[in-house]
């Protein structure tokens, strides 16, 4: 049985890709639908069928549902098989369910993407005019409770054979740009490198100025329960 909302006029609709940063956008627009008291909807698009979901992106999806009934959302919604651009599916799911403000993860888009690529962000502004989008950068933070990781630093890896050396000066061999998390009370580089490819948010380890591991991990400190999804 659904809530009943007292702002029916009000519609929240978080969209999500798979990777870290999405936990957390779920979790802001929660707090924005629970200050409304007005339906929320959670959105995945996918241009692959369902079946053919990969263990990363399933164990995803079921982390979203499972965020999406704790916080009592209308729906979370999977458009899988999905050939068209995402914006015309966001603005579609929009307009069906009275959607009044979007919730978007900024991705590190760089000069040549927006000029070949276009943003997503303009482009729905086009399609959806008069819809407020909420666009939440990623973070410069880990989830980090403890205290265990110092305040993230800009930071690059340079391909060394088959690992990869942390490096916080750019040169023209760096292979990934991103953000370095060390670790509280050590005086080695340890800790996690978070970067962006084209398959989202990617966290990996780091030790003694390595990466000899390219898994993407969702950690909230050493020794805590890490979920490690193995990157085919």
């Amino acid at each position: 049985m659904k809530t009943l909302r007292t702002r029916m006029d009000e519609g929240i609709l978080v969209c999500v890709y798979y990777g870290p940063n999405g936990e957390r956008l779920i979790r802001r627009g929660c707090k924005i639908a629970s200050m409304l008291d007005c339906p929320l909807y959670i959105l995945t698009v996918d241009p692959l069928p369902f079946e053919e979901f990969d263990a990363e992106k399933s164990d995803y999806i079921n982390r979203w549902k499972q965020l999406a009934k704790e916080h009592n959302a209308e729906e979370y919604i999977i458009r899988d098989n999905e050939k068209r651009p995402v914006t015309k599916v966001i603005a579609e799911v929009a307009r069906e369910n009275n959607i009044t403000q979007i919730i978007l993860g900024q991705t590190a888009q760089n000069r040549w993407q927006e000029i070949t690529k276009g943003s997503i962000i303009n482009v729905l502004l086009r399609e959806i005019p008069f819809i407020d989008l909420h666009i939440i950068s990623e973070a410069r933070a880990i989830e980090d409770k403890e205290g265990y990781f110092q305040k993230g630093v800009r930071a690059y890896l340079v391909q060394e054979g088959e690992k990869y050396r942390l490096s916080f000066d750019y040169t023209k061999d760096v292979t990934y740009e991103g953000i370095f998390f060390k670790e509280t009370g050590t005086d080695f580089n340890n800790g996690v490198f978070r970067f962006i490819n084209e398959q989202g948010t990617i966290q990996i380890h780091v030790t003694d100025d390595y990466a000899h591991s390219m898994q993407n991990v969702n950690i909230t400190g050493p020794g805590s329960e890490s979920e490690i999804w193995d990157k085919e």
